[in-house]
């Protein structure tokens, strides 16, 4: 399957499954109480100091059948050393820890296939998910992203290569979780893997047709880049807009049974906020299931999180299960008005969960230009949307979150407010939120919170939906 998350930044998430091989296993992408959950990060280890409750090994969450859906986060580089992608699976296997294949860096996880078939033996579905919120993305032309294709589909899917990291193991698909980097030439990397699934014995949102589209919902429009923040607000009609997502699902979508998920974090540390109780997200999930019928379950961040926090996968799974997976939702009819909005959702990096350096704790309330009290700015500090800071003497405010993407540099996180005054003084500023640094050798390596949400690269093809409120998750 090739997915999407919505990130806010291709925290979209899109998922291509690959047809011939769901009809010969449990899977069924059609149900609507589908639970996929990230694995690979052990962003426990990030906030927890119970070495038990670190992420185990790929087979340990399969045992029984909650999760039905399992995307390997992540393959963050794609043209590394030898021109070959690279993996960072925490504490299971990286360059860190194990070793290469020679001229690269791309680990040996062949010990990995015999818990990846035993998860797929079970009915599970495991797809590779490409980028994160450290990952270096892109493609400079189409002859690139289609290449690009190929070597995915030789690595780990339906091909064959002497690099394959997973061995003999083949897996079910792609997870797009695009969060830095360009996205243009991305749909011809999804059209390109689409057609080798569909010709292989295994088989961009509004170009391409995906299975899956995990969505992040935002309350905040002046800070629609937040992680996780819709689900508190789920009684505002204003700021839960599950139903532009359905309208996008049946009248925009290239695939008429596309599934639509609720993207939620799995425990309160494994966000900076959104995080509610399993109870009230299983009752979201049910009221939403029984009004659209293009919804297709819950996708959670992540696995370790979840289970540290007494099975919060378990208790969701029951909550949508126990309250019935009946007939679908009568369908529901939109105007032309709203399916021809032509609007897209921004993209841009979601914060992590890996550690708290110094970082702003609010805005400095200077005039633009009026440097006095406001932080230089440090690449190794996340910022939030409306924070401020200086650099090369001028004064910068952050469009949205942001991590080591420099002010005035081609990814556009920042708003150039003028040069400051002579009289600036740019001083540190008290730490007050996390912010996502480069994991070390030291403890359990982690990485960051994935984003939930499509690029506006791949949106703009036939205009997603409009509200900037939105956000995707992939699959």
């Amino acid at each position: 399957m090739v997915s999407g998350r919505s990130s806010y930044a291709a925290a979209l998430g899109l998922s291509v499954l690959a047809s011939s091989l769901l009809s010969v296993r449990a899977y069924d992408n059609s149900r609507s109480d589908n639970v996929r959950i990230y694995w690979g990060q052990n962003s426990y280890g990030a906030t927890g100091s119970n070495t038990a409750d670190y992420q185990k090994n790929l087979s340990y969450y399969c045992q029984d059948d909650v999760i039905n859906a399992f995307p390997l986060a992540f393959l963050n580089v794609f043209f590394g050393e030898g021109g070959e992608p690279s993996l960072d699976l925490a504490n299971i296997c990286s360059t860190a820890n194990d070793p290469v294949f020679e001229g690269t860096q791309l680990p040996e996880c062949s010990f990995m296939a015999s818990n990846i078939q035993t998860c797929q033996n079970a009915g599970k579905i495991v797809t590779i998910s490409l980028g994160g919120a450290t990952g270096s993305a892109g493609f400079s032309n189409a002859s690139q992203a289609e290449g690009f294709a190929n070597t995915i589909w030789n690595l780990f899917l339906g091909g064959s290569s002497s690099t394959r990291p997973f061995g003999d193991a083949v897996l079910d698909g792609v997870d797009l979780d695009i969060e830095g980097g360009s996205t243009e030439y991305f749909t011809n990397f999804v059209s390109t893997l689409r057609s080798l699934m569909n010709s292989g014995s295994k088989s961009v949102i509004d170009a391409e047709s995906f299975d899956a589209v995990y969505v992040q919902f935002c309350e905040h429009t002046e800070h629609p880049y937040n992680n996780y923040c819709g689900l508190t607000n789920y009684d505002n009609s204003n700021d839960w807009d599950f139903s532009t997502w359905d309208n996008w699902a049946k009248n925009t979508s290239p695939n008429p049974n596309v599934k639509v998920y609720i993207g939620a974090p799995a425990a309160s540390a494994a966000a900076g906020s959104g995080y509610v109780d399993a109870a009230t997200l299983g009752q979201i999930a049910v009221d939403t299931r029984n009004s659209y019928s293009s919804f297709g379950g819950i996708m959670l961040w992540d696995a370790s999180q979840a289970y540290a926090n007494d099975r919060f996968d378990a208790a969701v799974k029951s909550s949508i299960t126990e309250n019935g997976n009946t007939a679908p939702a009568p369908s529901t009819t939109y105007s032309s008005a709203t399916s021809t909005a032509t609007a897209t959702p921004t993209t841009a990096p979601a914060p992590s969960t890996t550690s708290t350096p110094a970082a702003p704790s609010s805005s400095p309330t200077g005039s633009a230009g009026d440097c006095a009290g406001v932080a230089t700015w440090v690449a190794n500090v996340a910022y939030e949307g409306g924070d401020q800071v200086v650099y090369n003497g001028n004064l910068y405010t952050a469009k949205w979150w942001s991590y080591a993407d420099t002010p005035g540099g081609s990814a556009g996180d920042w708003t150039e407010d003028g040069a400051c005054g002579a009289s600036s003084d740019a001083t540190a500023v008290k730490v007050a939120y996390q912010s996502k640094v480069a994991p070390t050798n030291v403890g359990p390596k982690v990485a960051a919170v994935p984003n939930l949400s499509l690029s506006s690269a791949l949106a703009a093809q036939t205009a997603p939906p409009s509200r900037r409120n939105s956000r995707f998750f992939r699959y």
